[in-house]
């Protein structure tokens, strides 16, 4: 089922003419899609265009004008018809006048209406798709660039500090800025959710469509289940799975969360804990490769760095997350006395591996084209090709093992051809939200790039945090909290690049990707993060658990999300390389510490640790951080003493526990 931003089943239409044309849009966008992605590259300004046409269309059907929770009537039927014409103008306008555009010195007053309407019509699309705040965004942006002594809107100029101001500018040059560029709309927000992200967003829907969610969650249970926290733990892989393919932890909660928080709550869980350990969870989803979301994509295209490049980096991170997790989970089941379930409660590992077997052939041609240098692009075309074609092999070999008839190989042939319509019809809806939010992400690029606010705003972060790099952090996180209260990850993450990337590349010194990696991994905490975390409260319903309670034990398990970007800058050798001892012995550094950090937060690890000892392990992890090799290895020193007199602790409990 395709879901809206905030977790939820998208509304489902008033009427069937609506439906058909969703279904017979919404394939004719993924075909579309795939003949660019392996068939024939089209040019950006074709490309973009058209993409954000079908998007605009398929927008304004899914999403009625006056909410889900209201018929769209007559009056709302002419607005959306209204809006479905405008949004076929702004997927038709560049590709059929391209020619005459690019020869042109000054914008016609033609192309300016026309921009105009797509800025518009983008908007609109966002508030209904992604959230009244998005378009906010967008609007108060638009009209800072409008806020100057030249600009349509001078008077803006007097309530801005000093730093802020700027001459202003015309609604011909904004307008023209937007859509006849390639630093407006159809800019590289926009780009990548054209190509990258939507192909792999497909990908994902067949995926979904054939069962491999499915697989992967019973593949959890089978290999965890037996464990103490056995539910928990399997939530942990699931997610680590699901959510690269999903593409969003809200999504990602209300998949798995909707498996594992029963059998959490089942295992004797608190329903919060239960709500808020799916969250964490799923959070984690976002930053493990291979598609971390679609924030590779994206970082790639931003840094120039190639694509399986910042996969490759991004591993060791990420299993550090879903390791934090896993053993605050692990830690959590210990204190609380508790079991694993039953085999006659689980899946069998051989049996799941026997009937789904199939479903990692495309996951493994994934990850050896991306090795082997294909474009990400390509490599999406050919892992949907690898999954319908596993999967309709595995379906005809049972067929023709079990002796079906003609007539029944017919039927699975029409079954499989219904299948692939739904993957196609699914995989539109759900880039709806994802395109709709790099469209308005485009007009904030825009806007910046016309004004130069990044350079402004890394001008006042300067200020504000004195130089002091760990004070600067501070901000970029609480920048990408009150985003994320308005932003989805990936636009959250586009706004703050483009704000406070230049002032961390170029004022803190830090590499371009570490950058980069700190502000995506940074924007993920509005998901965990009270007051509003959003897949916190999506783990809350599921759970029938309040949701502010939820979010704070979602805050707990999630705290990786915190230390690990720290990791990135003050130990880059984990993300850039170096001698393999240094690597090594930074890698080694930041395990001891996360372990440590999770014993001090729940005041357990192989025993329950006295307080003195938690209140030491906090300048033993601030000692790792240390760039200093000598204050780095007393600190860890401390940290694995204290570890090794809870171990030690917990021996002596057990040897005077036992009978004389």
């Amino acid at each position: 089922m395709a879901m809206t931003p905030d977790g939820l089943p998208e509304p489902a239409p008033q009427h069937w003419i609506a439906l058909r044309a969703i279904a017979v849009i919404g394939i004719a966008l993924s075909l579309f899609q795939l003949y660019a992605a392996g068939v024939q590259p089209l040019g950006l300004f074709f490309q973009r265009p058209i993409h954000l046409g079908f998007i605009l269309v398929l927008c304004f059907l899914i999403y009625p004008v006056w909410g889900r929770s209201r018929p769209r009537g007559v009056l709302g039927w002419i607005i959306d018809i209204a809006l479905i014409g405008c949004a076929v103008l702004v997927g038709a306008w560049l590709p059929v006048n391209i020619d005459t555009i690019a020869n042109q010195i000054f914008p016609r007053q033609v192309d300016v209406m026309v921009g105009i309407v797509t800025v518009l019509v983008v908007l609109e699309a966002a508030r209904r798709a992604v959230g009244l705040g998005m378009t906010i965004i967008g609007a108060v942006f638009l009209a800072y660039a409008f806020a100057g002594n030249r600009g349509e809107l001078p008077f803006l100029a007097d309530w801005m500090p000093g730093i802020l101001n700027h001459r202003g500018y015309s609604l011909d040059r904004v307008a023209s800025q937007m859509i006849l560029g390639a630093e407006g709309i159809f800019g590289i927000p926009l780009g990548v959710a054209a190509t990258f992200i939507f192909i792999f967003v497909l990908f994902g829907a067949f995926l979904e469509v054939t069962g491999a969610g499915k697989f992967f969650i019973d593949l959890a249970y089978a290999a965890t289940g037996r464990q103490r926290g056995g539910p928990a733990k399997a939530a942990v892989i699931a997610s680590a799975g699901m959510g690269s393919i999903s593409g969003s932890a809200i999504a990602n909660v209300v998949t798995t969360g909707a498996f594992t928080i029963p059998l959490m709550k089942r295992l004797g869980y608190r329903p919060a804990q239960a709500g808020g350990i799916e969250a964490a969870a799923s959070t984690g989803g976002q930053i493990m490769p291979p598609l971390m979301g679609a924030g590779a994509f994206l970082m790639s295209e931003f840094t120039r760095v190639p694509y399986i490049e910042i996969v490759l980096v991004s591993i060791f991170p990420a299993v550090l997350y879903f390791g934090s997790v896993y053993l605050l989970v692990h830690i959590a089941a210990v204190k609380q006395g508790m079991t694993g379930m039953t085999s006659d409660e689980l899946p069998s590992v051989r049996g799941v591996l026997a009937d789904g077997w199939h479903f990692l052939l495309p996951l493994v041609a994934l990850v050896v084209l991306l090795v082997m240098g294909f474009s990400p692009m390509r490599v999406g075309f050919y892992a949907i090709v690898a999954v319908v074609a596993a999967a309709a092999a595995r379906a005809l070999w049972s067929a023709l093992r079990g002796g079906t008839s003609l007539a029944g190989l017919i039927a699975l042939g029409k079954r499989g051809i219904l299948l692939t319509l739904e993957a196609l019809e699914l995989g539109a809806r759900n880039a709806v939200a994802v395109s709709v939010a790099c469209a308005v992400a485009g007009i904030i690029v825009g806007v910046v790039g016309l004004t130069g606010l990044g350079l402004k705003f890394s001008a006042m972060m300067i200020a504000f945090s004195g130089g002091n790099l760990v004070l600067a952090l501070l901000l970029v996180v609480i920048a990408s909290l009150i985003l994320g209260m308005g932003l989805p990850v990936t636009a959250a993450y586009i706004v703050l690049i483009i704000l406070v990337g230049p002032a961390l590349t170029e004022e803190f010194g830090l590499p371009i990707l570490i950058a980069h990696l700190v502000v995506f991994w940074y924007s993920q905490d509005s998901n965990v993060t009270p007051p509003v975390a959003l897949a916190g409260f999506a783990g809350a319903a599921i759970a029938g658990a309040k949701p502010m309670e939820t979010s704070v034990q979602a805050w707990k398990y999630a705290k990786g999300l915190y230390l690990i970007p720290l990791f990135m800058v003050f130990n880059d050798v984990i993300i850039l390389g170096g001698p393999l001892p240094l690597v090594l012995w930074n890698g080694a550094i930041a395990i001891v510490a996360l372990v440590a950090f999770a014993a001090a937060l729940e005041g357990f690890l192989w025993r329950s640790m006295p307080l003195w000892q938690r209140v030491l392990i906090v300048p033993g992890v601030v000692a790792v951080f240390w760039p200093n090799l000598a204050i780095e290895a007393a600190g860890t020193a401390l940290l694995v003493v204290l570890l090794a007199l809870n171990w030690w602790g917990s021996r002596d409990t057990a040897q005077g526990a036992r009978p004389a």
